[in-house]
């Protein structure tokens, strides 16, 4: 017959380990948790870090303000001019003096006979925002700049 202690003794080992094992998993349980929270927020950190880099290299290739101007590109239409130009309400001559060239020219551009270069194509998307007061105002001032000084003798 087994001595009373080693009983007692084996029967304490065994509900201590089940009690520990009971206590462990649970913290096993949170831990396995926190490691599943901290690989997503390092992937979360590694595609914010990718984010950023390509948001830079977008920064450092972008041109400036002046160098916008200069690359932007327009699209000429010749019926869009005609359109644009039955919108303002202006002959040919009076859009051409909006533009900086000659009646000739806006003709040959809306009949497809010619293309205007790309600083004319810029003038005339500078005027597509324009309303028929505004461009006539600009046309009375271009008057005004053009008009010939009297000499007094």
């Amino acid at each position: 017959m087994p001595n009373i202690g080693a009983v007692l003794k084996q029967e304490i080992a065994r509900l201590s380990r089940r009690e520990i094992r009971s206590e462990v998993q649970a913290t096993r349980k949170a831990s396995a948790q926190y490691r599943r929270h901290i690989a997503a927020l390092r992937r979360q950190v590694a595609a914010l870090e990718r984010q950023l880099a390509m948001l830079s290299r977008r920064v450092q290739q972008a041109p400036t303000d002046s160098q916008s101007e200069t690359r932007t590109k327009f699209r000429f239409v010749a019926k869009g001019l005609r359109s644009q130009r039955a919108r303002l309400g202006l002959s040919a001559g009076e859009y051409a003096k909006l533009v900086g060239v000659s009646a000739q020219s806006i003709y040959n551009w809306e009949h497809g006979h010619a293309v205007p270069r790309p600083a004319q194509v810029a003038a005339i998307a500078r005027l597509r925002g324009i309303g028929k007061r505004e461009a006539r105002t600009q046309l009375g001032n271009a008057k005004a700049k053009r008009a010939p000084r009297s000499r007094r003798r």
